[in-house]
């Protein structure tokens, strides 16, 4: 018997792909990577990496909460830019999410993400 549960919410967007929007394990919670999809139209939002980057963020809160949590919960977020010239920006939005003490990070930059989306972030918490 395993004590995975899945995790839903349509306050976030479907998922794009063979994949759940994050896997409970015990207290443990995988959210799977947000693009900055608004989930009522699941389209890419346009805007500036400011305004990408909180609706990523607002979708992984979404998910957060729908699994019991919330983002002081997060323990370990993994960040991934096709420019890591945004990095600083995308640091700026991630402080209005977070509060001391920090969740572990990891920033990089790749060659390209799903839709076209300049940013994805995905997340570990404990719950």
């Amino acid at each position: 018997m395993s004590n995975k549960a899945i995790i839903h919410t349509s306050h976030a967007p479907e998922a794009i792909g063979p994949y759940s929007q994050a896997v409970k394990v015990g207290n443990t919670v995988y959210l799977s990577g947000q693009i900055p999809l608004d989930p009522a139209t699941m389209q890419l939002v346009q805007g500036t990496i400011d305004e990408e980057t909180t609706r990523v963020f607002e979708n992984l809160k979404a998910v957060a909460e729908a699994a019991g949590g919330s983002m002081a919960d997060f323990v370990k977020v993994s960040i991934f830019l096709t420019d890591l010239n945004d990095f600083a920006a995308v640091n700026e939005v991630m402080k209005r999410y977070f509060t001391a003490p920090y969740p572990a990070r990891a920033c990089v930059q790749v060659a390209a993400l799903p839709k076209g989306a300049r940013v994805e972030i995905e997340g570990i918490m404990s719950c």
